[in-house]
């Protein structure tokens, strides 16, 4: 299965996946943790075990590499 992720702000990435695949399993594709970000459905977020059920998805990132000063 094929999902389109438009990651906000960064632009869109297509994933191929399995079609048993969790939304976890999505952004683990991308390349985040599950802690660095979550999955939108129609403007709402995922739980991250939940089956994928939808070819379009936005990735909303929470945490973004920066400095501590």
């Amino acid at each position: 299965m094929e999902v389109t992720c438009e990651v906000v702000g960064e632009g869109s990435e297509t994933v191929a996946v399995e079609s048993d695949a969790t939304y976890g399993d999505l952004i683990e594709a991308l390349d985040y943790s599950l802690h660095e970000a979550t999955v939108l459905v129609d403007g709402t977020p995922v739980p991250e075990d939940a089956p994928v059920e939808t070819d379009r998805v936005r990735v909303l990132r929470l945490i973004k590499g920066g400095r501590w000063d």
